[in-house]
């Protein structure tokens, strides 16, 4: 009976052990495929779109969360009317066009028009009689020839005439009429709309044959260089936020832009902070200048900000760089690079917080800041890895 039992035990140990020993050589081989090259030709690195880059050091922990949208000075938009009622004859421009200070917008035609330069000549001649008479009855009063009433008749009809043609004068003026030319004669037949500053043309409410109201816009204006990001951010945070600190921000409906610009995102600095609060939101606007250029950014786009209030950075890189595969999170390092191919490494990291499409990495095994790192499409090369891994195995 003892000799049986001796026999199942040392029976037992045996198929453990033969158990345990395909595991141990599957973990260690499948660590060996992770440790192993993965080559792309020139033309497979090209053809998948794959980019390379570094890890970056950003704030993404001492920071403030912001959304908000685009806006420019209201000293860069323009609101274009007529200042009497008059018909479109023409429109010179249309929506989306540039248009630099002065240049003609449209042509507008109205009886009116024509009466008020014809007002104008006839209250300038009268002026100018009022003036002469003035001058005479004064010098005569002066004189003792000319009774005092005569004199205050004359001054009266000159200071009268004078406001009159003051007035008229004004309002040529407003619409753009050169009075020396209406002074020789030449009447204007019709009233040119001008752009007040260089933009894009943006609503325009107007048609040829319509007839436009007075003070009704017809155009609006828009310059967008001096655009600028509203943020608003709320009471808890609101002591934070300080003039002068960085701002990194998304378009929040278009992640197509963060694509097209190498996944950055675009820097700005806050200028200014408004001392009440929006409406019943209990937040603050925040108004930050955009630095980035060449982001054809327009009025009225939705953005997602962070606000540095702190010195905290960590090593970072573009969320699309992570990969995961047996429950672990990867990168692919670039070991090599040749004139017929890229070889890859996968290499395992831990990665903490994210926003604005950069997430926080810390490399299980270090690595020097200027190593070259797949940061758009590894999913290609983990596809590539895993083939290769299946092959090994057949």
């Amino acid at each position: 009976m003892k000799t049986k039992l001796i026999f199942a035990m040392l029976c037992g140990f045996i198929i453990t052990a033969c158990n345990n020993k395909p595991e141990n050589v599957e973990a260690v081989h499948n660590e060996e495929k992770k440790s192993a090259t993965i080559e792309l030709t020139a033309e497979q690195f090209k053809t998948v779109g794959i980019e390379l880059g570094t890890l970056e050091q950003k704030n993404l922990r001492s920071v403030v969360k912001a959304s908000g949208y685009l806006e420019v000075p209201p000293q860069n938009k323009a609101s274009v009317s007529t200042f009497i009622g008059a018909v479109i004859k023409s429109i010179s421009v249309l929506e989306g066009n540039f248009v630099k200070q002065g240049q003609t917008l449209a042509v507008l035609e109205h009886p009116d028009f024509v009466k008020l330069q014809e007002e104008y000549l006839t209250e300038k001649n009268n002026f100018t009689f009022a003036e002469k008479d003035y001058a005479r009855q004064k010098e005569l009063f002066e004189q003792n020839v000319s009774s005092g009433k005569i004199f205050q008749k004359s001054e009266s009809d000159y200071f009268t005439a004078k406001a009159k043609l003051s007035s008229l004068e004004s309002q040529l003026k407003i619409l753009s009429v050169n009075l020396d030319e209406v002074s020789k004669g030449n009447i204007a037949p019709s009233i040119v709309l001008t752009s007040p500053i260089d933009g894009y043309v943006g609503q325009i409410s107007a048609n040829i044959g319509a007839y436009a109201e007075p003070n009704k816009t017809l155009f609006e204006i828009t310059d967008n260089t001096k655009i600028h990001c509203d943020l608003l951010v709320y009471e808890k945070d609101l002591f934070k936020v300080k003039v002068g600190q960085k701002v990194h921000f998304i378009l929040a409906n278009q992640p197509e832009h963060q694509d097209e610009h190498g996944t950055k995102t675009i820097e700005g600095e806050i200028y200014g902070i408004n001392k009440s609060f929006e409406n019943d939101t209990k937040a603050l606007i925040v108004h930050a200048t955009v630095k980035n250029e060449n982001h054809e950014l327009i009025p009225g786009i939705y953005v997602n900000g962070i606000i540095e209030v702190g010195e905290q950075t960590a090593s970072t890189l573009p969320v699309d760089a992570i990969v995961k595969s047996d429950g672990k999170e990867w990168i692919f390092v670039l070991k090599k690079e040749s004139e017929d191919g890229y070889h890859f490494t996968m290499m395992e990291v831990v990665t903490g917080i994210s926003d604005l499409g950069y997430v926080e990495v810390a490399p299980v095994e270090a690595i020097s800041s200027d190593v070259k790192i797949v940061i758009k499409n590894p999913f290609f090369i983990l596809s590539k890895a895993k083939a290769e891994e299946g092959g090994e195995e057949d």
